[in-house]
C-alpha cells in the first residue's frame, strides 16, 4: 500500500491554505492553519507516510522551504499561476507534465 501524502499550500502572511490527496488522487484533508513554523510542522509531522509539499513562489517560499525540507519527502516550489489553487498543488508532477507549471529554482538547493 502506498502512504504517499501530496500536500498543497496557498501560502499568505497570517493562514495558510493546506489540501492533502492520498497516492490514488482522492483529496483526504483540507484545512488552514497559521503561517507559524510550529503550526506548520505539527500538521505535516501528523501526517504517515512519504509527504511531498508543493506551494508557490512567493514572500514567503524560502522560509518555508527551509522549515519543511528536513521533515518531508519532497519540496516542490512552483512559479505562480492565476490559474493555480491549492488543490492543483497537491497533483503529483508526474501526472501534471502536461500542464503550464514550472519548477523554480528553489527545488534544487541544498539542504
Amino acid at each position: 500500500m502506498d502512504t504517499t501524502k501530496y500536500v498543497g499550500m496557498d501560502v499568505h502572511t497570517e493562514a495558510i491554505s493546506v489540501a492533502v490527496r492520498n497516492s490514488a488522487g482522492k483529496v483526504v484533508m483540507e484545512s488552514i492553519l497559521e503561517t507559524k513554523a510550529n503550526t506548520i510542522l505539527e500538521f505535516i509531522e501528523g501526517l504517515r507516510g512519504n509527504v511531498q509539499v508543493t506551494f508557490e513562489e512567493g514572500t514567503w517560499a524560502a522560509w518555508l522551504y527551509d522549515l519543511l525540507k528536513p521533515h518531508v519527502t519532497t519540496v516542490v516550489e512552483l512559479q505562480r499561476s492565476r490559474d493555480t489553487d491549492t488543490r492543483q498543488c497537491t497533483i503529483p508532477l508526474r501526472w501534471r507534465r502536461a500542464t503550464t507549471f514550472q519548477e523554480t529554482a528553489a527545488t534544487s538547493r541544498t539542504q
